[in-house]
């Protein structure tokens, strides 16, 4: 079973604290929980539970860190 996260769980969570954190002062912090967020709902269903956090991170920090050099 799959859910539409329109709002944090506890894995955006760990993520929007660690990006939150790495982003601040480089990119507004709405761009950032937007980014988790956006990610979040990719991978719904396509990662194993277990995993989910870490490669949650992984893939908002990535568009993040397009948005920042602005590729």
């Amino acid at each position: 079973m799959t859910t539409r996260p329109d709002r944090p769980d506890r894995h955006c969570r760990d993520a929007l604290s660690a990006l939150t954190a790495e982003f601040d002062g480089v990119l507004p912090r709405e761009v950032v929980s937007g980014t988790v967020l956006a990610a979040r709902r990719d991978l719904d269903g396509q990662v194993a539970r277990d995993s989910l956090t870490e490669m949650l991170y992984h893939l908002a920090h990535h568009r993040l860190d397009r948005l920042r050099i602005g590729a």
